[in-house]
């Protein structure tokens, strides 16, 4: 019989033997999805990265649980909340998960910038039953910044910048932190009719906007990654997204405040009847949305995202760029990969076999 416990033991620090795997399977969702991009068709994109990622972690010794899925939220292929991923050999290390084979599909479906596979993972952790959180509403209220604003803004009393403030008050508290003139802070906000009044009061105070189409984990992150051309994400996107930017911006040092935002009566009293009546007033930080310190994200770029390139095809070969995270120690990792295509494979889980691209 094995011992199981000796087993674990020797994994005390799984992620640094299985961060890599992780960054294969958004790897390989990226390329799969290739033939799909300016198609027009998100539904079968979605798909084939889903083959992908699902491929993958067949190979991994390990049991892995999906807490969020993309494809609960919107009824598109996906990778649905309570699916199993990876071998799930007795002993093998366990991970919840938290992923969005394509954010951005919309971008993708359109051959635009700002599509990206994502995968955040956490590993078991005295004290935390669940480190990534599972938010009930469909949107959140965001407002994401990166380590320089967060310091300050500790400094001087977290109150100082909340979700909640007017716009203006925010900004020139940014603009302070980042030592910038109001007007050279580049804000980042959805392009939605939602978002209309307030693009109009950003507009109004003379900062720089970049407005994205769709893909707001890239947008919540931008501002923590380094070198940042955008230093603050505001506005409501997906609550699945949110928790996957939590996750990174807990590698990266930044922070999110983020709070559910139902959309009609009906997604309000069907949340309070679930038992989230207090939370729905809530504001969240990253610590609360992605907990402890077991947290591994990583993502490889589509199209082009802030501060990462999207696949390149030169000749016979393919390049992805990708970013691999973990909380405990913040270590941040570019991995530019080149990719040849006359003896690449990506394992599907739809035929369970080798495909060449």
């Amino acid at each position: 019989m094995p011992n199981h416990q000796a087993m674990e033991d020797r994994y005390l620090d799984i992620e640094r033997l299985i961060e890599f795997d992780f960054i294969r399977a958004t790897e390989a969702a990226a390329l799969n999805v290739l033939p799909w991009l300016g198609r027009g068709q998100k539904e079968l994109a979605d798909g084939a990265a889903s083959d992908a990622v699902r491929g993958m972690f067949d190979l991994m010794n390990i049991c892995a649980e999906v807490v969020i899925g993309e494809g609960i939220k919107d009824n598109a292929p996906g990778l649905f909340k309570g699916e199993q991923l990876g071998r799930w050999l007795p002993g093998t290390p366990k991970f919840d998960i938290a992923i969005d084979p394509i954010d951005g599909t919309t971008n993708l479906s359109k051959g635009m910038p700002g599509s990206l596979s994502v995968i955040a993972a956490a590993s078991p952790e005295p004290g935390i039953d669940q480190a990534l959180m599972d938010i009930p509403s469909f949107y959140m209220k965001k407002l994401a910044y990166g380590p320089q604003v967060k310091r300050y803004a500790e400094k001087m009393g977290i109150e100082t910048l909340n979700l909640l403030s007017p716009i203006d008050e925010t900004l020139a508290i940014v603009a302070k932190a980042l030592r910038k003139r109001v007007q050279d802070v580049v804000v980042c906000v959805l392009d939605r009719p939602r978002h209309a009044a307030l693009i109009a009061e950003i507009r109004e105070v003379g900062c720089a906007l970049r407005m994205i189409g769709d893909g707001d984990i890239g947008g919540a992150i931008a501002p923590s990654l380094p070198n940042p051309e955008i230093d603050l994400y505001v506005g409501t996107g997906g609550s699945p997204e949110a928790v996957l930017a939590a996750a990174a911006l807990r590698c990266l040092g930044g922070d999110i405040q983020a709070q559910m935002w139902p959309r009609d009566a009906e997604e309000r009293a069907s949340i309070e009847a679930s038992g989230w009546k207090e939370p729905l007033d809530r504001v969240y930080t990253s610590a609360d949305l992605a907990k402890g310190r077991n947290i591994m994200f990583c993502a490889t770029a589509i199209s082009d995202c802030p501060g990462l390139p999207g696949v390149r095809l030169t000749g016979e070969y393919a390049e992805t760029h990708s970013i691999l995270m973990r909380a405990r120690s913040q270590t941040v990792r570019r991995i530019d990969t080149r990719h040849n295509l006359g003896s690449k494979t990506i394992r599907l889980r739809s035929s369970h076999s080798e495909h060449r691209l």
